[in-house]
């Protein structure tokens, strides 16, 4: 049965109103982006614009030649010649794991004139939440784990709702975003389990939280996973990921001692000693020894 790649990025994405035409499909990745920009409508969905100056943030899935011909239909699209809402066309799109040409509905230049604001940092998930103003889930994995920095920063009074351990599957943690002194903690959707905390903050928090992760100087950008949290599934729940990925870099020893001293008591054990030996073995952060030692 044949199978074609497409890229998704607004009401078709997981947990919006059409996701249901996707029912079956196989997720190749909930973590892509294409270059295009991207306009809220009069209708108020969104519309991407081809253009090689900024990127869209979306999922991509493998769907069957049924669902992509109800995906036309619902897009609009009625071929090369029809009298089209969309194009459906061909565009590089990027993963953490690879670069692959998909299917795109990009908006048709005669309707352009639908089109009426950008839409807030590429991700339609980032505009909707942003405009809503409400409270919210947050997945701490790095340093935000550490209470300890809150209180410096003087914000600790957001953090003291915390709902449990939170597990992302088939995800990794990386330390990808390179400062002089060392690499900081990412995530990457290539496999394995990533464990941290779970936080609800009122969105007062969000001017904090983005000011710390370099949202608005494009170092880490604003994503939306599914998270395990004692047994409950939440959705959309927000969390930060790192924009230029490169390989991965030890972190600094000050680093690594706040990501320990916020997971201790926090994720599973096994989890507390995968970061020991990340650090320790992989990392060779030797000071590391010394202070897991003291937290016995």
């Amino acid at each position: 049965m044949s199978q074609y790649l497409v890229f998704v990025y607004g009401t078709l994405r997981k947990n919006e109103p059409n996701a249901h035409f996707l029912d079956g499909a196989e997720l190749v990745a909930e973590q892509a982006w294409t270059f295009g920009n991207l306009y809220r409508t009069i209708h108020d969905y969104p519309a991407l614009k081809p253009s090689a100056a900024a990127r869209v943030y979306g999922e991509l899935y493998a769907v069957s030649e049924k669902q992509l011909e109800k995906l036309d239909e619902l897009e609009g699209y009625y071929g090369e010649k029809g009298d089209n809402l969309y194009d459906r066309t061909i565009q590089k799109v990027h993963t953490d794991e690879q670069t692959i040409n998909a299917y795109v509905y990009v908006i048709h230049p005669n309707h352009e004139k639908i089109l009426t604001v950008p839409v807030l940092h590429g991700d339609w998930k980032v505009d909707q939440f942003l405009n809503k103003e409400q409270p919210f889930y947050y997945f701490a994995y790095g340093s935000c784990m550490d209470h300890e920095r809150f209180q410096k920063a003087g914000v600790d009074h957001y953090f003291q709702d915390i709902l449990g351990r939170g597990v992302l599957e088939n995800y990794s943690l990386a330390f990808s975003y390179h400062l002089s002194d060392g690499g900081r903690a990412d995530i990457k959707e290539t496999g394995g389990v990533v464990e941290g905390i779970i936080y609800r903050l009122p969105f007062e928090a969000i001017n904090y939280l983005f000011e710390r992760e370099g949202v608005h100087h494009g170092i880490y950008r604003t994503a939306f996973v599914d998270i395990d949290c004692n047994g409950k599934k939440l959705r959309d729940v927000l969390t930060f990921s790192v924009i230029d990925k490169k390989e991965d870099l030890a972190p600094p020893f000050h680093y690594a001692r706040e990501i320990y001293r916020g997971a201790r008591g926090m994720v599973s054990k096994s989890y507390l000693n995968q970061l020991q030996h990340k650090f320790i073995h992989e990392f060779k952060l030797e000071e590391m020894k010394s202070f897991i030692r003291e937290k016995a």
